[in-house]
């Protein structure tokens, strides 16, 4: 990455920890088509998504939130962090922040923690502010988290937006280190432009429409977006961007090996690298498999690409976010040798989770075989080996 411009007296913020989450319910193209007047073919033409994730009724952003910042402690072979940043559009609440709560759900209750609201430029300011802590030495160590749920604002049955969004998390863990370290974070561009507040809005829910009083429109409590605008500002400003970083850190492109851009759409993604002069086997993409996941995109496509495949999820991570789905457990109590017993699910959430291992897994395990003292471990394994015998 280009050197850190906080200067060589200065620690730079060096990337340690990266992992994604998403919800284990995938949404597919023919899926939609059986509620909206599309098709498969028309989705892929406009977007290149196939399909996406979507969050369970009850599943807030912090839950993906906390999934993706575990693992990416986990990878950072750390348990902790002084400082938690999360990007989202779509918080639990408006008050509180989400941040804090996803700090305590990961055991760091009483870190730094607060939100970043820039859309899906969200993950981008927030590592440019984990940067800044850094270099200025108010940070040791930042765990940045963008995740959304668009699936809450969005309206299901607008054609135009339900078939891009996915609901999703991608977590970074940064440290203080040297510039000059592989992963250290380097140049930025920011910006911005009210000048086209209205491409992109939500317009119930902020105090401008609570002043003007009366019950906002069904209409104004949802996304919206106004496609070919958005399209066009997408793809120069992008480009003028990479430039300017480019430009600012003394490289050209042939210099770089790969391209992260935000997951927006993927005939965007291959205009941007056109204009570019980028070659399409260098812009890291899993927009098809995940669709727009927001402020969790950037950091999930890496995530997606370091794990080789677009199903970054076993058998037993898709288990684990079944039953927390359905049962409040701690997340210190969760790993792989916990017995059912031991994490206190009772006869009727066992039940639950049959049925959501047979929709979400493909497989039927009876709740009969939900035993109590079975572990974790062993409810993967069995699943497992009902695909390996019903392939």
């Amino acid at each position: 990455m280009p050197s850190n411009t906080s200067g060589p007296s200065g620690p730079a913020a060096v990337l340690c920890g990266l992992a994604g989450w998403v919800p284990p319910r995938e949404v597919t193209n023919e899926e939609l088509a059986e509620r909206l007047d599309t098709d498969d073919t028309w989705i892929r033409t406009r977007t290149g998504i196939r399909r996406r994730h979507i969050a369970e009724p009850g599943q807030a952003t912090s839950d993906l939130a906390v999934e993706a910042g575990r693992r990416a402690l986990r990878s950072a072979g750390t348990g902790t962090a002084g400082t938690v940043i999360v990007a989202t559009t779509t918080p639990d609440l408006p008050c509180p922040a989400t941040a804090p709560l996803v700090a305590t759900g990961l055991g760091l209750a009483g870190a730094a923690a607060f939100d970043v609201g820039a859309v899906c430029t969200g993950f981008v300011y927030g590592l440019a502010t984990a940067a800044g802590l850094i270099a200025a030495g108010v940070a040791e160590r930042v765990l940045l988290i963008g995740a959304d749920t668009y699936s809450t604002i969005v309206d299901p049955l607008d054609r135009a937006n339900a078939i891009i969004f996915g609901d999703g998390a991608g977590a970074v863990v940064l440290r203080a280190g040297d510039p000059d370290e592989p992963g250290a974070v380097g140049h930025f561009d920011l910006g911005s432009d009210a000048a086209h507040e209205d491409l992109i809005t939500v317009a119930a829910g902020g105090s401008r429409r609570r002043a003007t009083g009366g019950q906002p429109a069904d209409a104004e409590r949802h996304f919206a977006m106004r496609g070919k605008e958005v399209y066009r500002h997408a793809v120069t400003r992008t480009a003028a961007s990479a430039r300017t970083v480019l430009s600012g850190a003394g490289w050209t492109i042939g210099d770089l090996d790969h391209f992260v851009p935000h997951q927006v759409n993927l005939r965007i993604l291959h205009s941007v690298a056109a204009d570019l002069g980028l070659s399409r086997d260098r812009c890291v993409t899993n927009v098809d498999a995940r669709g727009n996941t927001a402020a969790a995109s950037i950091p999930l496509a890496p995530a997606d690409a370091m794990a080789g495949t677009d199903h970054t999820m076993t058998t037993y991570d898709r288990l684990v976010a079944v039953i927390v789905g359905l049962h409040d457990i701690p997340t210190a109590l969760i790993r792989p040798d916990a017995t059912l017993g031991a994490l206190d699910v009772d006869s009727l959430t066992t039940v639950e989770i049959s049925i959501r291992i047979a929709r979400d897994l493909g497989v039927t395990v009876g709740d009969d075989e939900l035993e109590p003292g079975r572990t974790l471990a062993e409810i993967a394994g069995l699943v497992d080996s009902r695909r390996t015998t019903t392939v």
